[in-house]
């Protein structure tokens, strides 16, 4: 069962994260960065008109040209408020995404909790690279960015985050916890694995495609993008914002969740309930 948050602390977390949200559109519109929002923000969006009334994060999908980009302009004009954290940055960080944190708070996942890289309250970005028109190209950069962004998820961290439970938890725990150790003893860096996995995503940047996408996810086919629909981007209430989001949005939502305009069941609605949560001026959770 998922833990989930008081009403007056969910409340405080999601208008920090529309606060960065917010400093994070104007940088992009100031420089003419597209970005748009995907997944559960694009659900929320369309069902609730803001967050989902459980959610604790914003996601927003960004092309890899606007992306590096937007790291540029925000080392200069965003320096003072937050920090870009990723793979790249901080070697002790084991996903292909990149967090936007807000400087002097703290956001500290459960599965996070022993990797000792910096975590704040944040704005989570994924980076859609071009990925092969042709098929079986495709499945071939498609799973080896899958391979190379789990390694790198068990290089740093030996009991990463299950939806298993029970005896079959104990026994994948019990196999990661020997890859873990088998790369630590030869010697594989993390910044290895996360450049080999960047890499691959960026296999096709210099060609024309179809599509893109962020294939380091917990699926490969999650997050892709049909370059010929993207367009024009389409703004929406979120919250008391207007976010960008694909003009087939309603397409990939059908895609990635099916009926997702029905609430889901308590025992499958998701969280990142922190180990440990600060807002700046007192530790709010925490153990």
């Amino acid at each position: 069962m998922p833990k989930f948050y008081d009403s007056e602390t969910l409340h405080r977390l999601q208008q920090v994260e529309l606060e960065i949200l917010k400093d994070f559109m104007d940088l992009c519109d100031r420089h003419g960065l597209m970005y748009f929002g995907i997944a559960g923000t694009g659900i929320g969006a369309k069902r609730h008109g803001g967050f989902i009334p459980w959610d604790d994060d914003i996601d927003v999908a960004m092309p890899r040209k606007d992306f590096e980009k937007f790291l540029k302009y925000a080392k200069k004009e965003l320096a003072d408020r937050y920090i870009p954290l990723n793979a790249a940055y901080d070697s002790r960080f084991p996903m292909m995404t990149t967090r936007l944190m807000k400087k002097g708070t703290l956001f500290i996942e459960e599965a996070l909790k022993d990797a000792g890289c910096p975590c704040g309250i944040f704005l989570d970005l994924y980076v859609l690279d071009n990925v092969a028109d042709a098929k079986l190209a495709y499945e071939l950069q498609s799973w080896e960015a899958w391979f190379w962004s789990k390694l790198l998820v068990l290089r740093c961290m030996p009991k990463p985050f299950l939806f298993q439970t029970g005896w079959r938890a104990r026994l994948i725990w019990a196999i990661c916890g020997m890859v873990h150790r088998s790369m630590k003893l030869l010697h594989i860096s993390p910044d290895w694995l996360r450049r080999r996995c960047e890499k691959v995503c960026r296999r096709y940047e210099n060609r024309k495609t179809r599509r893109m996408a962020f294939l380091p996810d917990t699926s490969p086919y999650w997050n892709v993008i049909d370059k010929t629909k993207l367009l024009p981007l389409r703004r929406l209430p979120f919250e008391h914002l207007q976010l960008y989001f694909a003009n087939n949005m309603e397409e990939l939502l059908t895609r990635q969740y099916g009926a997702y305009m029905e609430l889901p069941p308590v025992e499958k609605r998701k969280t990142h309930y922190p180990y440990r949560l600060e807002f700046g001026d007192q530790i709010e959770m925490g153990k």
